[in-house]
């Protein structure tokens, strides 16, 4: 269910992949399947439960379920109270039967809740995992190319002194 990779790709350079030429293209698309998404690896990994616990919990904290409800609750006391009348009512004040079906619900509907925000936590945990990762992978590219920097520096000998040179390649042997 995840995006080919040259759609991506398309969609994201724009006007600018047109330009790039068949090597710059072959780079940019190693890269884009090198890249993890991680809402796509939750999506893809979610069983038929969970996806029905995410859906049941979407719409339990929607307006939409709080004014439909709110609407019932209100529907069901007029029923009661104004046009069934006190003497033929099937839950007269206060209420009781109401009350049992409002406690079922809520036992039923706070597990599904709880289900659904820890998988919520969980797909954070994974995008913090893969932001972590792709720091990692930044860190070390920087790393690389300003070793890379100050080695053809002192090579082309515009580095007068070791105090320029970074931390990083203090320790290290010259190449």
């Amino acid at each position: 269910m995840s995006m080919d990779p040259e759609r991506l790709t398309r969609r994201l350079l724009g006007e600018q992949w047109q330009h790039l030429t068949h090597q710059e293209r072959d780079v940019v698309l190693r890269i884009v399947r090198r890249v993890r998404n991680p809402e796509q690896e939750f999506q893809d990994s979610r069983t038929l439960g969970e996806r029905a616990a995410d859906a049941i919990a979407a719409f339990g904290g929607s307006w939409p379920f709080i004014l439909m409800f709110f609407g019932l609750l209100l529907t069901w006391t007029l029923i009661n109270t104004e046009i069934l009348g006190p003497l033929r009512a099937f839950d007269p004040y206060p209420f009781i039967f109401l009350n049992l079906l409002l406690s079922m619900l809520a036992a039923v509907q706070a597990p599904i809740i709880m289900m659904s925000q820890n998988r919520a936590a969980d797909r954070d945990r994974l995008a913090a995992e893969v932001d972590h990762e792709v720091n990692v992978r930044a860190e070390l590219s920087v790393r690389e190319i300003d070793r890379r920097l100050h080695r053809i520096e002192r090579h082309l000998g515009t580095l007068p002194n070791a105090e320029a040179v970074p931390a990083s390649d203090r320790g290290q042997a010259s190449t």
